[in-house]
C-alpha cells in the first residue's frame, strides 16, 4: 500500500495512483519519443497518454524506481546496488522535491504537479540543476524551453 501522504483519499483512489519520480515531472513534459530502448519509449508514451487523458489522476512523488523506470534497461543496475548513477538520479528527485517544498510520498493530482513544477522551477539555472548531466538534455523540450 502507498505511504501516508498530505492528501486524503479513498483506498480506491490511492490504488489508481501512479508512482512517479519527482524529476520525471520534467521528463514527461520534454519527451519527444527518444529513449533507452523501444520498450522504454513505448512505456513512457503510454504513461504520458494516460496522464493526458486523466489529468486529475493522482501521482505519488518518489525518489526511487517508478512506473517509468519499470521498462528501463538499466533498472537492474540502478536497483541492485547504491551505485553512483542511482545516487545521482535520486539526488535529482530530492532536488525537485526540495524546490517544490514537498516530501517523499506526497500525492497530488497530475495537473497540479505539473503546474507546481513549472511555477517553482522558473529560474533559468534550475533546469541545469535538475537535469545535470542527463544524456537526453539536448533532445528534451522541457530542458530547452526558453521561458517557463
Amino acid at each position: 500500500m502507498l505511504k501516508k501522504s498530505n492528501i486524503a483519499g479513498s483506498d480506491s483512489a490511492r490504488s489508481k495512483c501512479l508512482k512517479i519520480r519527482a524529476h520525471h515531472l520534467c521528463c514527461i513534459q520534454g519527451f519527444q519519443g527518444y529513449g533507452y530502448s523501444p520498450a522504454f519509449a513505448a512505456n513512457l508514451r503510454a504513461i504520458i497518454s494516460d496522464i493526458k487523458a486523466f489529468p486529475s489522476r493522482h501521482l505519488e512523488l518518489v525518489s526511487k524506481c517508478d512506473v517509468i523506470c519499470a521498462s528501463c534497461p538499466s533498472k537492474k543496475e540502478c536497483t541492485a546496488q547504491e551505485s553512483v548513477i542511482s545516487r545521482r538520479i535520486r539526488n535529482m528527485d530530492l532536488f525537485v522535491m526540495e524546490k517544490l517544498k514537498i516530501k517523499e510520498g506526497t500525492i497530488m493530482k497530475a495537473d497540479e504537479a505539473f503546474r507546481l513544477i513549472n511555477y517553482q522551477l522558473t529560474n533559468a539555472s534550475r533546469p541545469e540543476e535538475v537535469c545535470g548531466t542527463c544524456k537526453w538534455r539536448q533532445k528534451c523540450l522541457w530542458y530547452m524551453q526558453d521561458e517557463r
